[in-house]
């Protein structure tokens, strides 16, 4: 976990939980709401998970990243730092499938959130993490 001192010096002051905050109004549309669902799933499946904000995107720790959240203009990518290392059985990866390391979910506007699948895709990774 990085010093807070190191997280707050790179951002002016603010926690990495209010830049997630921010970016999240900031939004303003479908991509904020599906990310602060994303949000609240993840806590909802790791409670010791840790928020941090690195390359200007919500990253989610335990013991290494879990997964990050980007918005982009079509869709809401949650990239797994270890997602190839991961058992997909819901088969929700479905972008940055041909890597040897990443693995990522696009959201689109309107698409529906297998609420389960991922809390156990969460849950999987922070397994790795601590294996």
């Amino acid at each position: 976990m990085p010093k807070k001192s190191d997280s707050r010096a790179a951002n002016g002051g603010d926690s990495p939980s209010q830049l997630i905050d921010a970016r999240i109004a900031e939004l303003g549309d479908w991509r904020g709401e599906t990310l602060a669902r994303v949000r609240e799933l993840i806590k909802q499946a790791d409670p010791g998970v840790v928020e941090e904000w690195k390359w200007r995107v919500p990253v989610w720790s335990h013991e290494g990243i879990v997964c990050t959240g980007e918005a982009y203009k079509k869709a809401v990518k949650l990239t797994f730092a270890k997602g190839a290392s991961l058992e997909d059985p819901s088969g929700l990866f479905n972008s940055s499938l041909g890597g040897n390391t990443r693995r990522a979910i696009d959201i689109h506007e309107g698409e529906e959130i297998d609420t389960e699948a991922l809390k156990a895709l969460i849950r999987a990774a922070v397994d790795l993490n601590t294996a």
